[in-house]
């Protein structure tokens, strides 16, 4: 197996799976969708394009820094009704992280395809973003050291420096989620088509990990996430 790192850091992120009408929520932490998505958008690939080789990709997720959840009041004029008609105005809450960072693992066997993933974050065809297209990263996606031949998910993930601000306040442990098809809990982010709009559902579990087993940044390594803790 071998393992890309994605660092998703920013003043504002957001990752809705089951927004519907005037409530946008956002998940605690990068969907699957929106990272498929990301990985889509560095390589340039249109809304139409065969996905399912970044889709098989088994994705992790660790919280380095959980954010606070915020939201904004946003009204939309001329919005069609569901009965027929239009509404004048139309009001909604967008909820969204605020300085939240997290370390993003993806696993496969296609070593060729994670080497093409980890130029594309590097030099992206097309913008990338956290979520929403307004919400784009703090920092760069791509790290130096993202790629891991040969190497198991959760162990590097349990070993990678912590991205978080001020080594003073680092947590003693951090939360967990891995893409497992055993896993208790069903997320409905799994993407099947951008064009069609088409999900599934996937399993996770999570966890949490100690932060005592993280190794320290070597001189030359990316730079730690900016945003508070």
């Amino acid at each position: 197996m071998n393992v890309l790192l994605l660092r998703l850091s920013g003043p504002m992120q957001s990752w809705g799976v089951q927004s519907r009408f005037s409530i946008r929520e956002t998940g605690l932490e990068p969907s699957k969708s929106g990272v498929v998505g990301l990985l889509a958008a560095a390589l340039g690939r249109p809304r139409a394009a065969d996905i399912g080789d970044l889709v098989r990709l088994t994705m992790a997720v660790r919280a380095d820094a959980e954010g606070v959840l915020r939201y904004d009041y946003h009204t939309a004029k001329d919005v069609l009704k569901a009965g027929g008609g239009i509404k004048d105005t139309e009001p909604s809450r967008r909820y969204y992280l605020a300085d939240a960072c997290f370390l993003v693992g993806l696993a496969g066997d296609d070593l060729a395809l994670l080497q093409r993933l980890h130029a594309a974050l590097h030099d992206p065809v097309w913008p990338l973003f956290l979520g929403r297209k307004a919400f784009v990263p703090g920092e760069p996606v791509w790290l130096v050291d993202g790629l891991h031949p040969n190497a198991d998910l959760k162990i590097v993930l349990k070993a990678y420096p912590w991205l978080g601000h001020d080594e003073k306040n680092r947590p003693e442990r951090v939360r967990l989620v891995l893409e497992d098809s055993e896993g208790p809990e069903v997320r409905h982010d799994q993407p099947g088509s951008f064009s069609d709009r088409i999900f599934a559902p996937r399993r996770v579990t999570m966890n949490f990990i100690l932060t005592s087993g993280f190794r320290e940044h070597t001189p030359g390594e990316e730079a730690q996430c900016t945003s508070p803790v």
